[in-house]
């Protein structure tokens, strides 16, 4: 690790603190750095944390263990949180769950997640506009590795269904794998919202979805030839 790195690191804490270079609610307690990755010990700010079953809230430790997540890059290196996580006793009499692990949000880090939130942002986003395979490569370039298959998940997985009916929907190509492989998006034109992904581009699949959504009067269409 050269010199120079080090003191940016440290002048960083230094001038916006060291919640900063972890997503909120996390403080940093160690750093380390080799040729290509950043490791950040951190833990949460907060000293009690709520129990997900009954609500209450608690400061009684019962064990801590690690569990390590992928965030944002820095100074083009990949970086790795290595996060401590309280497990905690539950007070409540009726509660289920007598020992219960802090949860961060799932803006920040959600349960079971291998990658912070702000970094599931990025990667929703890159899925959306680059497909599987060119996005991929992309965040390999940005220190922030993710598989194609991975890309295709988390975008089917952050799909926000509509809480309304559809009225205004388009339809577009996406690439599952460029010039192979290619799917048929639906959006949600009125809330710019993707609400589906089809699992090809064929007519009678495009045909197909909206007329189990009769609430649908228009469609936008922007495809390729066939």
């Amino acid at each position: 690790m050269s010199r120079n790195f080090r003191e940016g690191i440290s002048a960083m804490e230094r001038r916006f603190g060291s919640t900063r270079l972890a997503p909120y609610g996390l403080l940093v307690e160690h750093a380390e750095f080799d040729e290509g990755s950043v490791f950040l010990d951190v833990r949460a700010a907060a000293a009690s944390a709520m129990c997900p079953c009954g609500g209450a809230s608690s400061r009684r430790v019962q064990s801590r263990y690690i569990r390590q997540a992928a965030d944002l890059p820095i100074a083009g290196r990949r970086v790795v949180l290595r996060v401590k996580v309280r497990r905690f006793r539950c007070d409540t009499v009726l509660c289920r769950r007598r020992i219960f692990a802090e949860r961060f949000g799932d803006n920040v880090l959600a349960p079971l997640s291998r990658r912070t939130g702000r970094l599931e942002t990025i990667v929703h986003h890159l899925g959306l506009a680059l497909g599987g395979r060119p996005a991929a490569t992309f965040a390999e370039r940005l220190m922030m590795p993710v598989s194609n298959d991975t890309l295709l998940r988390v975008v089917r997985r952050l799909i926000e269904q509509p809480r309304d009916k559809l009225a205004i929907i388009g339809i577009d190509d996406v690439a599952f794998r460029r010039g192979q492989r290619y799917g048929t998006i639906v959006c949600d034109l009125e809330r710019r919202k993707p609400v589906t992904l089809l699992p090809d581009r064929e007519r009678a699949t495009s045909q197909a979805w909206p007329s189990d959504h009769p609430s649908n009067t228009t469609a936008a269409r922007d495809r390729g030839g066939g």
